[in-house]
């Protein structure tokens, strides 16, 4: 848990994930090789098992939905551009944290007082372009003077915590570094191993703006084999039906994504992903998004192909402050992915490519 509380709590918008590299460089160091990056900021780490068997790379992201100063107004409230996938009804109130070059301000999302709207505006959505962050600043020059400037990061606050029922963990940014600590697990589960292959673990940036780091860290690792750590959406709050997520839940297993907008899985890879669960007695679930994707999007069409498939948690309130998920589904996910890999030699990755 001391590893999820240091990657959560990290900063990462997307393009300024520095802080949550350095911790991910720190803990992939001491199980592998060498660390290798992308010249965006990816990072990866690699683990030899047999030099001449497959690559098979796995990766979470290093960023998290954001904000960026745009601007200060004359009053000395930031405007600011969101980054990534914000719904504003989750905004409102909710305190930030400003990324200045003199050091850190704590601000608060606010918009016009309900108390002064007309009952018709009331009902209506605060939109995010009529949203302002406050930091007790009274000027646009009192806010430079805190060192506030364009293009700032601007990141949710959220503690870490251990909930109640201690199988649930609570946290900001569990989009993705829960992926990030994945890939630290398999690697750690890895080192008294035999793995008849090469496995690449680690995590990629700018996942939330576009999967722009799956489109470049490829070209560093030549990937033969690609997981997507990430997390999908979890059907089992008021309000959910089974016909949104019939089998997505917290606690009954890592969730296997057989479609989202972009990628259809390869259908060889799955099959040797479930036929392992199966044999390991692993629970798994499956998701299905008509919208949304993975890294894997990107991914999958480097080269002439690389099969592949999203592993991930069914976690609950993503794109939000706070996140919840639960410890069986992130040990399950690594059990299985160890179990994989231990599978993956050259003969079993002719197998997958015999059309």
């Amino acid at each position: 848990m001391t590893m999820f509380k240091e990657l959560t709590e990290a900063a990462g918008a997307p393009g300024q994930e520095e802080e949550v590299r350095g911790i991910m460089r720190r803990y992939l160091e001491p199980l592998s090789d060498e660390i290798l990056t992308d010249r965006l900021g990816s990072i990866i780490a690699k683990k030899t098992g047999s030099a001449d068997g497959p690559k098979i790379m796995l990766a979470g992201h290093l960023d998290e939905i954001a904000l960026m100063v745009t601007h200060v107004t004359s009053k000395g409230y930031i405007k600011f551009q969101p980054l990534g996938g914000w719904w504003s009804q989750v905004m409102l109130a909710q305190r930030v944290l400003v990324k200045t070059r003199k050091g850190d301000i704590v601000g608060v999302i606010g918009s016009k007082p309900p108390h002064v709207l007309a009952p018709e505006e009331r009902n209506k959505v605060v939109q995010i372009k009529d949203m302002f962050i406050d930091i007790g600043a009274s000027s646009a020059d009192e806010a430079k003077e805190f060192g506030v400037r364009p293009g700032d990061p601007i990141i949710p606050i959220c503690p870490f915590t251990v909930m109640k029922n201690e199988k649930f963990i609570m946290g900001k940014a569990l989009d993705n570094r829960a992926g990030c600590a994945l890939a630290v697990e398999v690697l750690k589960q890895l080192q008294d191993v035999q793995h008849p292959n090469v496995v690449f673990s680690g995590a990629t940036v700018q996942e939330e703006v576009g999967l722009r780091g799956a489109t470049t860290l490829p070209h560093v690792v030549e990937p033969d084999i690609f997981f997507a750590l990430d997390v999908g959406i979890a059907g089992d709050t008021p309000g959910m039906t089974d016909d949104q997520m019939p089998n997505s839940k917290c606690g009954k297993g890592p969730l296997i994504v057989l479609y989202d907008y972009s990628m259809v899985p390869h259908k060889k890879l799955l099959d040797l992903v479930l036929d392992t669960a199966e044999e390991e007695g692993i629970p798994v679930q499956f998701e299905s998004m008509p919208g949304g994707g993975t890294d894997a999007g990107k991914v999958h069409l480097y080269g002439k192909g690389v099969p592949s498939l999203s592993i991930g948690f069914a976690t609950r309130y993503i794109h939000s402050h706070a996140s919840i998920m639960h410890r069986d589904d992130f040990e399950n996910a690594a059990k299985l992915l160890v179990a994989v890999i231990k599978k993956l030699d050259e003969k079993t990755f002719a197998s997958l490519l015999n059309y």
